[in-house]
């Protein structure tokens, strides 16, 4: 199984999070995992954490009872505009306010103002009510991105490229969104002085949903003693050439063993050996092997696939920490179930008991409180 939707939390963060190895949870458990803990998310906070691209409709008059100069975006949050438009007329973005104000840092906007010294206004030509307004723009809670470890394309790519490989994937894992080429465009209106919506750039970089992962040749072999015999003691690999070809964080192989690697230092890798359930081996000048063959949708989430050159940087989504918390417990706590028939308990013997859950229920509370979209934001 491969992962379909974005997720707050990546296939390795649940596996990782207890240690899950040795073949005790599989990969079609985790990806299942990880969607719905993301969905079920979604759910509670009556929020996406993720960004997309595009248009969307309100209709004008409504039954907001607001302003006439307000437009209340109700569970749509935004973060910055590229086009407005009302019966057909163009609303310059020079004439409109995101709100709130101020925002907290790192939260988007959820409602849209006219600047009343303008002569902008919502209804224009429209022959009904229905969708009278359009917006287009980057909506959702959050787009940042943050650059995905080391990693950048190891080659070159075109618009329909995939399996697209990466140099470092100590980041990247099924579930993730990464941004190749992320960055900001130019605001539309860069000197505006009084705050309109128009001095927000745009967002740019072309989002790539992670389906999968899979091995591709570091074009390094193994050299050196460490890693030679089948003890996991035996865990200082070495390589021919200069420079680190592997990353801490990566999945490597070696003939068919898996390992972890753990750190590197003056061009030696520390390393887990006999990783995820493979089986302890003798190495030697063994070819090394990582997981950056990434098997991806291309052009996700509102934006278009396109070319890009080797050593373009590859950024992954920021989803805000306490969410991702909350999905890795919630994945984890699943795939617990699961293998237990939903029959958990803790302790043992007499002092065995239903595991309580008291925990993710904590988090749960500090999630919706932290993000959770509130019933009313408005007077009636």
């Amino acid at each position: 199984m491969s992962v379909t939707t974005p997720c707050y939390c990546s296939r390795v963060d649940a596996q990782r999070a207890i240690d899950f190895k040795d073949s005790l949870v599989t990969t079609a458990q985790a990806d299942r995992a990880i969607q719905s803990a993301s969905r079920n998310i979604e759910g509670h906070l009556h929020r996406l954490f993720y960004p997309w691209d595009g248009t969307k409709w309100f209709d004008w008059p409504n039954y907001q009872y607001a302003y006439p100069w307000r437009l209340w975006l109700d569970r749509h949050d935004i973060l910055c505009l590229t086009a407005f438009s009302s019966g057909s007329v163009n609303i310059p973005l020079n004439t409109c306010f995101f709100r709130p104000q101020t925002p907290k840092p790192g939260f988007p906007f959820t409602w849209i103002e006219l600047d009343r010294s303008t002569s902008s206004v919502f209804g224009g030509n429209s022959a009904t009510p229905q969708n009278a307004i359009q917006v287009t723009g980057t909506w959702n809670f959050t787009a940042e991105a943050d650059q995905a470890g080391t990693a950048t394309l190891a080659a070159s790519i075109t618009s329909s490229t995939s399996p697209v490989t990466v140099t470092d994937s100590s980041q990247a894992s099924a579930g993730d969104l990464l941004i190749i080429g992320y960055g900001r465009g130019t605001a539309p209106y860069p000197s505006d002085t009084l705050g309109h919506a128009g001095l927000i750039a745009p967002y740019i970089g072309e989002r790539v949903l992670v389906n999968d992962v899979a091995m591709a040749d570091t074009s390094t072999a193994q050299s050196g003693s460490g890693c030679s015999t089948a003890s996991n003691s035996d865990n200082a690999l070495q390589w021919t050439g200069a420079g680190n070809p592997v990353a801490a964080g990566e999945v490597i192989q070696l003939d068919s063993e898996q390992m972890l690697v753990q750190s590197v230092t003056n061009s030696v890798a520390t390393v887990t050996r006999a990783w995820n359930g493979t089986v302890l081996a003798t190495h030697s000048s063994a070819e090394i092997y990582a997981n950056r063959s990434l098997l991806v949708t291309r052009g996700y989430a509102g934006t278009t696939a396109a070319a890009a050159s080797s050593g373009t940087a590859v950024y992954k989504h920021r989803v805000p920490p306490l969410v991702r918390d909350l999905a890795i417990a919630e994945a984890v706590n699943q795939v617990l179930q699961e293998t237990s028939g939903y029959s958990r308990t803790v302790g043992a013997g007499e002092m065995a008991m239903p595991a309580s859950g008291i925990a993710l229920a904590d988090l749960w509370d500090e999630a919706e409180t932290e993000y959770g979209r509130k019933a009313r934001v408005r007077v009636i």
